[in-house]
């Protein structure tokens, strides 16, 4: 995972990085209907990841992460110093999805 913070991060990335052994995520914000709009979601703890048979190109398959697709998810890097991993970012909100390091 060295080179995760040195090199773009595309989904291909992101499809890799997810078939890792101890996958957290983290859902910091997402679409609040009544509003209208992106939420924080007042749970900012790295949880366990949860799975469905829900898969496709752009669908992950991990509850409370979302990919939009057509160049509008945003994937930058994201190290706390307990977890490592890639932050992912939309119109649907902003989630995280990282392994724990190793120290």
């Amino acid at each position: 995972m060295k080179n995760l913070a040195t090199k773009k991060i595309t989904m291909a990335t992101v499809k890799s990085f997810i078939k890792q052994d101890g996958l957290h995520s983290l859902e910091s914000s997402s679409f609040d209907g009544m509003n209208d709009c992106v939420m924080p979601s007042g749970n900012y703890e790295f949880k366990p990841i949860k799975t469905t048979n829900d898969v496709g190109y752009w669908k992950l398959g991990i509850i409370g992460v979302y990919c939009v697709g057509s160049g509008r998810d945003y994937f930058t890097y994201y190290n706390d110093g307990t977890f490592e991993g890639i932050k992912i970012s939309n119109c649907c909100g902003s989630s995280i999805l990282a392994v724990r390091i190793n120290k």
